[in-house]
């Protein structure tokens, strides 16, 4: 064994010429985090994103009134583009967050209005004629 070898296994704390049998490494169990606060998290990161653009806009504002250069307007308008998108992903954020809250409805329509016959138009005569009789009675 070498000297790099030596300082390598001192400093990482592991056995350089390792046994034939692998050893277990067992993996931190993770934790099913609470939706509540990711979309707390993600809601709080996304307002100072939406601070720290709109300073940001207010700069590059300033610089390219005072330059008058159209890259310093363009650089201006990309920067409020961007915090748009951000106020959009806010409200997509409330958005799925309202939709994890609600309960789960059933799939498909549950009453049916707008039925139809089918069959031939002899058939149709027929129900007509029994409809008929049925009410007469």
């Amino acid at each position: 064994m070498n000297e790099f070898e030596k300082n390598m296994e001192q400093i990482f704390d592991i056995d350089v010429n390792p046994s034939t049998e692998e050893p277990i490494v067992e993996l931190p169990k993770v934790k099913q985090e609470d939706p509540q606060k990711d979309y707390e998290y993600t809601r709080g990161q996304l307002y100072d994103l939406i601070e720290k653009g709109q300073e940001a806009v207010q700069g590059a504002l300033e610089v390219a009134q005072e330059s008058g250069h159209p890259r310093a307007f363009e650089v201006a308008v990309n920067a409020m583009k961007q915090v748009s998108d951000m106020t959009d992903k806010l409200i997509d954020l409330q958005k799925k967050m309202k939709d994890l809250d609600a309960p789960v409805k059933g799939k498909g329509p549950t009453t049916v209005n707008n039925t139809m016959f089918v069959g031939s138009t002899a058939d149709l005569q027929k129900m007509i004629k029994e409809m008929g009789k049925i009410g007469e009675e």
